[in-house]
């Protein structure tokens, strides 16, 4: 088996750098809570795996050969960014009616620094199923991936091998790699968590985030 891996992991880098749908969800969980962080990484990189099996069976040739097909995937893909960022902004505007209710009761000004109520916390098991829930679905419902998969690494495969066993080995070094890349951001975004803390710090990072997902959203859906 002769593969351009050289190439390929360039290839892989910049892919990886270009922020995206999963790099967004990977960043907003991990400064909600660094387990849940990974969780959603992983989620992305079982994503990838849907798609690199799907490859080497054929099916993604057909989804990108079938308007049909592509632009169902495309529009669920849209819809659920959208659906994420509609419940972050609805976050962000929760937080803001909390804090002017506490500056009311306090008789102070808005601004002003009072204690916080801490917010109940999902159990750790939920937190994860939720991160990997948004990771997968993120991944699996972008047809960029798919096509990543189709178009891209297929010039990197050589003949005189098993075409399939070269989309095996290639996907497997991109999601170890993603693995890798993912588990870093994570480390570095949960260092963002005690300045999130802040209550007008947070509504603001989720009215950014939200919005941006509703963008990308937007923006998918409109794509050709």
């Amino acid at each position: 088996m002769s593969v351009d891996l050289a190439g390929f992991l360039g290839v892989v880098l910049v892919a990886y750098a270009v922020p995206g749908p999963d790099f967004l969800v990977v960043v907003r969980s991990a400064t909600e809570d660094p387990a849940k962080g990974r969780a959603a990484a992983l989620g992305a990189q079982t994503g990838l795996c849907v798609h690199m099996l799907a490859a080497a069976a054929g099916l993604s040739l057909i989804a990108a050969r079938s308007a049909v097909v592509y632009d169902v995937i495309r529009l669920l893909g849209a819809a659920y960014l959208v659906h994420l960022g509609v419940r972050a902004v609805r976050a962000a505007r929760r937080n803001m009616r909390e804090i002017r209710a506490r500056t009311r009761q306090a008789g102070g000004v808005e601004g002003r620094a009072f204690p916080r109520t801490p917010a109940p916390e999902e159990p750790a098991p939920a937190r994860w199923r939720s991160g990997f829930t948004q990771g997968f679905l993120t991944n699996v419902l972008n047809p960029k991936a798919a096509l990543f998969f189709l178009s891209i690494l297929p010039q990197f495969v050589h003949g005189g091998g098993s075409t399939a066993r070269q989309i095996f080995f290639l996907g497997t070094i991109d999601i170890l790699f993603g693995v890798a890349y993912w588990f870093a951001l994570v480390v570095a975004a949960a260092r963002l968590r005690s300045f999130l803390v802040r209550p007008k710090v947070r509504q603001r990072w989720e009215l950014t985030t939200g919005w941006l997902f509703i963008g990308i959203g937007i923006g998918v859906a409109a794509s050709a």
